[in-house]
């Protein structure tokens, strides 16, 4: 009797430390509790670059449209150009809440589900303002003529992480703190046979932003070095 009682205890001990590690680890606060609108942080005009009104909008696929609804909070999806001539497309997806779901929406896994063919995938380091760096992922989408370099990003909390083992790392350390981490995916991409080109405008894009943009926006769009 005496036996079945210790073991009770110790059950009962176990299940207790269990349930505080349990709210420990139950995220509370949000990273950013302020809310953010993509459509008035990022500027139609900076730069040598202004957004192109003028285009028909690629219509896109209801399947797609509400799977991104269904993980993101605000998308924004605009293209630019400037006085060269160069064309650059932006996409942003914003998520008050990072889940795995969002692995869905990276480039080299939603472009082929579109019927694209994507090569040329690498991690690279992209050079910013003020000598900072940040890491990204570039790659080239193919479907028939259409020929797209990507350049994109992605946050956890105040962090960009394009690594799938670091980005979930960073999502755990945050829920281990009681933090709600949200978080953004950034990408811009071209229509150009010459890779090498479209990244060096790409690049150039992003530092005119990066710019023009004040530093909770920088902070929101590239995290803390």
């Amino acid at each position: 009797m005496r036996l079945t009682n210790l073991n009770n205890y110790w059950i009962g001990i176990g299940l207790l430390i269990a349930a505080g590690l349990t709210i420990l680890a139950t995220p509370k606060l949000p990273t950013h509790p302020q809310t953010i609108n993509l459509a008035t942080m990022i500027p139609t005009h900076f730069g040598n670059w202004e957004e192109e009104t003028e285009l028909t909008p690629i219509m896109v696929d209801p399947a797609v449209e509400k799977l991104v609804n269904k993980i993101y909070n605000q998308t924004l999806n605009r293209t630019y150009h400037n006085t060269n001539g160069d064309r650059v497309m932006l996409a942003i997806a914003y998520g008050s809440n990072q889940s795995d779901a969002m692995e869905v929406h990276k480039p080299e896994i939603c472009y082929p589900d579109r019927g694209f063919q994507v090569t040329n995938l690498i991690k690279t380091l992209l050079p910013l303002p003020d000598h900072q760096t940040i890491p990204v992922k570039r790659l080239v989408a193919t479907q028939g003529n259409r020929i797209e370099p990507i350049t994109y990003w992605t946050t956890v909390g105040n962090k960009v992480e394009v690594d799938n083992l670091k980005w979930k790392l960073a999502q755990i350390r945050y829920g281990l703190t009681g933090v709600i981490p949200d978080g953004l995916l950034f990408r811009v991409s071209t229509i150009n046979t010459n890779s090498k080109k479209s990244f060096d405008i790409q690049e150039q894009f992003i530092n005119d932003l990066l710019n023009a943009v004040d530093e909770e926006t920088k902070v929101r769009l590239v995290g803390v070095s």
